[in-house]
């Protein structure tokens, strides 16, 4: 792309982009898409954001555009990666100058310079932090604000960088630029206290902006730029308790005394706000729950700056400053305002909604008090334990909804795992609590919904299994109104999703609860709702499993429509292929109507080219694996083959053990079309994995080569090929990793007993390479053999082991005869580990032996085989491990090597072999 005849080309493509006449928006957001891959097009882009003369709109589109081009096409390795020259040219463009006008724009710089740092910063763009802190000094005030900006968002972006190596250059950034980001901090604050105390407001906010920036920055330098702060006395900052807590012990006492002072003593009346307050806390919280601060189980194996700590902690929260504390937490801090109150009337869903939400303990004052009153609760239980009863027993007779019922229905909610052995739930729930469910007055509404929520909180802590056949009643009644199935749904586990789970208790009201959860899904709007719902909607799936089938065809036929609403939002469709794993799982090989439904969501869930793979990819593969194990050979599952070839570059991923299952799970299923089409692409991914991989990885992949070996012996073994060399050398050369050694033989059994023709090839060609003769490297291996037998575990290994070996005879090859006496002895070994005897007849037989298939019979709550078990057990059948009596084979094999030596040199031949293997032989074959 030309720069300078495609910038008015560009420009009005920008334009168009944002208009609100969509007939004009998407023609140009189709051309802006097609020109992300273009060379030029973000040189163009960085023109257009840079002219300050253009409307304010089209340049915030352009950062836009730039920023998401960052993530998609700047790594070397992308698709349609930018040039070097390109890169060089931009990079330079960025920090040309820092006087952008407008505050978002000038952020939404400040963000991709920063994710340019991060990829970049400092081998590729050295020149960045030297241009920033020579900028931060500058005396325009635009100028240097921009900069220092810019200069927060690098620090940040590079201090988040968690590799060993980004941490180590971080440090040294920190080391060099400490004093100065020191300097600068306070003589911002130094401005800002003199313009406080000269009136002039106008430089004062601007001098805060820039002492908040300064701030930020030397919180960046001092959380992450050091290993031992503590040495350091000019890094001696509040702010890193969570990441350096050693070097805060000498700051506990005094934290604690402010913090506890102005939230739970009158101190803090009339002057505190709320951000305040949730810092208080949440400072108080971390000294609490740190594992640092808490000494060994037993004592001398603590380190004396855990008992410093320790001890300070048990001099501070005495009885007396526990109890209020806890007093206070509830009867003060739980209270709901009239706002939450009047919200939690009108708008249940957004109510619930704001109680859950993410990591909302961390900025909110409500969440942050429960996540406070958990966590010293749970520390400090024994003295607070009769603080809470004793409020709960004072609340008798009082029904005050705002003050008393309410908070402290809450706090027993969520503090039920302590209250396990002083609470008895049961005599509660049948007393008290269901009658407060049925009271129908207005008034009593709100505590009918936290009664509702508390009884969701208690149902997996302690709840008889005979009492919620009754419980199922209350919840289908109470599900008629919306209100009350928010707090309950929303805010606890449901009571499908514990263990006192009886499915037989629940079956009864199945139909009547699903279809009631179907209508909420329906219904609610918020994104968070939907997820929580389809979450109970799992768990009933997952439970009752194939019983499920009769009342789920108006959620399979809704699925596909939410699924397109929730385009924008990830994590509603981890929920949705949440959901759709169960009902997989449920419908069985009736699943296949779900086909037209399910691909293209696996499509896009597995196209690592795609941003959401990033969330979506796990629950993608898991699917496809459900799929597999359920489809017969009458509804094949075959995915498109580009999502097929997708499992090359999942190779590499954390979900490496799915996609072998998945893998394993085709070959089962039609091995000869399976490894045809995609043999040769996944042994090249096998073979880059193996460079570099751990011994449990190297196990996984080796098993897909000996699955492949056991359902198609011939087609297996000339598939991968390329893989076997590696396998033969492992063994020769002793491998001494167990596992490995053990999957290995297992291989080399499968070629060698049902391949004999590609084990001679490969035995020559391996003695080619290792200029030895053929005789005496399959003496080499033989022996090893012999000696790495008991890395091998499996009986059917073992077993595979013996007929492999047995295999190569009868045989006049000398080097063979040598290693006759290793041979009888796995021969014997395994005889040992597959032979029973008849207690009747006195007579051995091979109990690995199958001659034909039975279906399992099952009790009630077992699952029935899946359609992969079966395609298992009819392979068993024809596998020589199951088909071959060991015991039959080693005297035939022994018959025909005494037919070819003679009785005489057999008999020498024997003579090699220990006694006592001789007369452990002959009684395995007696009868025979």
């Amino acid at each position: 792309m030309n720069i300078d005849g495609a910038s008015s080309v560009v420009l009005q493509a920008l334009t168009h982009a944002t208009s609100q006449d969509t007939a004009v928006l998407k023609p140009a957001e189709e051309q802006l898409r097609q020109w992300e891959t273009q060379p030029g097009f973000y040189s163009v882009l960085l023109n257009i954001f840079n002219n300050h003369m253009l409307d304010v709109n089209v340049r915030w589109l352009a950062v836009l555009y730039f920023k998401n081009g960052i993530d998609r096409y700047w790594r070397r390795v992308a698709p349609h990666a930018l040039s070097e020259e390109e890169k060089t040219s931009l990079r330079a463009g960025l920090i040309t100058n820092f006087n952008e006008p407008i505050n978002q724009i000038a952020t939404q710089i400040a963000v991709l310079i920063a994710k340019v740092a991060r990829l970049d910063c400092p081998r590729q763009w050295p020149e960045l932090i030297p241009i920033l802190l020579e900028s931060v000094k500058g005396q325009d005030g635009l100028q240097q604000h921009r900069a220092l900006l810019t200069f927060y968002h690098v620090t940040k972006t590079l201090a988040s960088k968690r590799l060993a190596q980004d941490r180590r250059l971080f440090q040294d950034l920190a080391s060099g630029i400490y004093s100065f980001a020191c300097s600068l901090w306070s003589h911002h604050t130094d401005c800002f206290l003199q313009q406080i105390y000269t009136r002039d407001e106008a430089a004062a906010l601007s001098s805060l902006e820039r002492t908040l920036l300064s701030l930020k920055v030397l919180r960046k330098l001092t959380v992450h730029g050091f290993q031992e702060p503590q040495q350091n006395m000019e890094v001696m900052l509040l702010d890193f308790l969570e990441y350096h807590p050693c070097a805060f012990i000498p700051l506990i006492q005094r934290s604690l005394e402010f913090a506890v002072s102005y939230v739970f003593t009158p101190a803090g009346e009339g002057v505190t706000f709320e951000r305040f307050i949730v810092q208080c806390m949440n400072l108080i919280k971390m000294i609490v729950k740190n594992d640092a601060y808490k000494p060994a189980k037993n004592i001398d194996d603590s380190k004396p700056e855990s008992l410093e700590a320790h001890k300070i902690k048990t001099a501070f929260f005495t009885h007396p400053t526990l109890t209020e504390i806890g007093r206070r937490l509830v009867s003060h801090y739980f209270l709901l305002t009239e706002e939450e109150l009047a919200m939690w009337e009108e708008d249940p869903e957004s109510f619930a909604v704001e109680e859950t939400g993410g990591d909302s303990w961390k900025y909110s004052l409500r969440p942050c008090t429960e996540v406070l009153f958990l966590d010293i609760f749970h520390n400090y239980s024994q003295t607070l334990t009769p603080v809470l009863l004793d409020m709960v027993q004072n609340l008798q007779g009082q029904l005050n909804i705002k003050s008393n019922i309410i908070t402290l229905y809450n706090a027993v909610g969520l503090a039920a795992y302590e209250l396990f052995d002083n609470v008895d739930f049961d005599q509660w729930f049948k007393n008290q609590l269901l009658g407060e469910l049925q009271v129908s007055h207005h008034r009593y509404k709100l505590i009918r919904r936290r009664v509702i929520w508390l009884i969701g909180q208690w149902i997996s802590v302690k709840f008889k299994s005979d009492l919620r056949p009754l419980l199922y009643e209350v919840i289908l009644s109470l599900m008629q109104d919306p209100d009350l199935v928010f707090d309950f749904i929303l805010n606890s586990r449901p009571p499908v999703d514990d263990f006192e789970f009886r499915t037989e208790q629940f079956l009864p009201y199945l139909e009547s609860i699903f279809g009631l959860l179907f209508q909420l899904l329906q219904q609610v709007t918020e994104c968070d709702t939907k997820m929580q719902v389809l979450h109970v909607i799992s768990c009933v799936i997952e439970r009752v499993n194939i019983q499920i089938r009769p009342y789920v065809g108006c959620l399979v036929q809704y699925l596909p429509l939410l699924w397109k609403q929730s385009e924008e939002h990830n994590m509603l469709r981890c929920a949705i292929l949440t959901t759709l794993i169960h009902l997989v799982q449920g419908l069985g090989a009736e699943s296949k109507n779900l086909y037209p439904f399910l691909l293209p969501v696996i499509q896009l869930s597995t196209d690592v080219s795609q941003p959401p793979h990033v969330y979506l990819l796990e629950d993608g593969l898991e699917i496809i694996h459900q799929q597999m194990l359920l489809s017969s050979l009458s509804s094949c599952f075959f995915l498109p083959p580009a999502c097929l070839h997708q499992f090359s570059n999942l190779m590499s991923s954390e979900n490496l053990r799915t996609c072998f299952q998945i893998v394993n799970a085709y070959i089962y299923l039609s091995a000869t079309e399976f490894l045809q089409n995609y043999a040769e692409s996944l042994c090249r991914s096998f073979c880059d994995l193996l460079k570099d991989i751990t011994n449990e990885g190297q196990v996984q992949v080796l098993k897909v080569v000996e699955i492949a070996l056991k359902v198609s012996p011939i087609l297996g073994a000339h598939m991968f090929q390329p893989l076997l060399p590696a396998v033969f050398r492992g063994i020769v050369d002793g491998e001494r990793y167990p596992v490995v050694m053990s999957t290995y033989l297992g291989i080399m059994g499968r070629v060698l007993l049902q391949n004999s023709s590609f084990f001679s090839s490969l035995l020559t060609q391996m003695a080619s390479e290792c200029s030895q003769k053929m005789d005496q490297l399959l003496g080499n291996v033989i022996e090893m053999w012999v000696d790495r037998m008991d890395n091998i575990t499996q009986p059917e290994r073992r077993k595979l082991s013996s007929l492999a070996l047995l295999s190569l005879l009868p045989s006049d090859n000398s080097v063979i005869q040598d290693k006759f006496c290793g041979i009888i002895n796995i021969c014997v070994e395994a005889l040992h580990d597959v032979m029973t005897e008849d207690p009747e007849t006195g007579t051995f037989k091979d109990c690995m032996l199958m001659s034909h298939f039975e279906e399992p019979k099952l009790s009630d709550d077992e699952e029935p085989p899946t359609e992969q078990d079966k395609r298992k057990k009819l392979l068993a059948l024809e596998d020589p491990v199951h088909s071959v009596s060991l015991q039959q084979f080693v005297y035939d094999k022994l018959k025909a090597q005494q037919a070819l030596m003679g009785d005489q040199g057999f008999g020498v031949l024997m003579e090699t072999v220990d006694t006592e293997l001789v007369r452990q032989l002959q009684e395995f074959l007696q009868g025979l």
